[in-house]
């Protein structure tokens, strides 16, 4: 059931790429539920564009400056001066919990299993490192303590602006790379937010997927050059780079014109799944990554979990490093690209070899 007062909410979401745009179906679902509420959000500053066009979204408060997390007493007065009545919590620490009740917001939506739960007087009792559902879905839970009518399937988007397609339109013409032929995006890094697939298996496959007849680019953020070098060099450099050169909306532009995208679990993968790419996925196996929560929310997409079970390292026990990754063959993952590429009826100037 709806309720009357709600009129000046808040989401807070201040941790990674990924977990941001899996939470953008919450402000769409609050629009469609109180269409008249204003709707904000507390965001990272590196997020923010991520959610910035979002229908219904009237604004975005920055959790940190220039990459430092304000103080408390700063983003308390913040979050005063909004005069917010509602706030739900999709990222729990006891730093906000704290803030979002000193700040005097009467309803207070969060997790009721952490030991601050005594801040929230809203409480929903669901254990996310269980990973019985989607990360999106465990979102959208939230709302329905505030009477919202969920989605079972969410799909998150992005507004992409004519000038950040020019960007990255630029960037394509930078690099010579052909506006028809068919063009694979590697993304191997992670920012340490899973197990890695190896540089060498990236290397590998774009070497692969050259001699297949595709545009192999690798991506990456400046930080992780090095990375994106030994992935080049394994490819005897027939793959091109792209690296740090793309905001993330720019990023997104970018993937929306390429035909495949290929990488760890990682928010980029998120990226290219809200702007319509096809996507391979590649996990480790671990419940709390598995995809059954993290995996990219699009029917366009080949999912592998690793088999720690045939790790010389782990022998079917939990898992302890990147060495299950290796589990995953550069074959299988060849053979993917191939197959969902032609169940999609992808039609470029380069074909596929059979």
């Amino acid at each position: 059931m709806k309720e009357a007062h709600i009129d000046n909410v808040l989401v807070v979401r201040t941790d990674r790429i990924g977990d941001v745009i899996l939470s953008l179906p919450m402000i769409s679902t609050l629009h469609a539920s109180y269409p008249h509420a204003r709707i904000s959000m507390l965001l990272r500053s590196y997020t923010k564009e991520l959610a910035e066009g979002q229908k219904g979204l009237q604004e975005i408060l920055l959790y940190d400056a220039n990459g430092v997390r304000k103080p408390f007493v700063q983003m308390l007065s913040e979050l005063r001066s909004r005069r917010f009545d509602t706030v739900v919590i999709s990222y729990p620490t006891f730093r906000l919990a704290a803030l979002t009740f000193f700040a005097g917001i009467p309803t207070r939506v969060g997790t009721g299993y952490r030991w601050y739960s005594f801040f929230f007087n809203r409480k929903v009792f669901e254990h996310r490192r269980t990973a019985d559902r989607h990360e999106a879905q465990y979102n959208l839970s939230l709302l329905k303590a505030l009477g919202c009518v969920v989605e079972e399937n969410p799909k998150p988007s992005l507004t992409i602006s004519g000038r950040e397609r020019e960007t990255a339109s630029a960037v394509r013409r930078k690099r010579d790379l052909s506006e028809t032929a068919l063009t694979v995006v590697l993304h191997p890094g992670s920012g340490g937010s899973a197990r890695e697939w190896s540089a060498e298996n990236f290397g590998s496959l774009a070497l692969s997927l050259h001699a297949e007849g595709m545009q192999v680019v690798v991506t990456g953020a400046s930080s992780e050059l090095p990375l994106v070098s030994r992935v080049i060099e394994r490819s005897r450099g027939k793959a091109v780079p792209v690296v740090g050169e793309l905001s993330l909306k720019e990023l997104a532009a970018f993937l929306e014109s390429t035909d495949l995208f290929v990488s760890n679990s990682t928010g980029p993968l998120h990226i290219a799944a809200a702007v319509g790419t096809p996507v391979i996925g590649l996990y480790p196996p671990i419940r709390a990554c598995s995809p059954q929560r993290w995996g990219p929310l699009t029917e366009k997409k080949v999912v592998f979990v690793a088999d720690k079970e045939c790790c010389v390292r782990c022998k079917g026990k939990q898992c302890r490093g990147n060495e299950c990754m290796d589990q995953i063959t550069v074959e299988q993952v060849v053979r993917a690209a191939k197959a969902l590429l032609r169940q999609l009826g992808v039609d470029k100037e380069v074909g596929i070899r059979s």
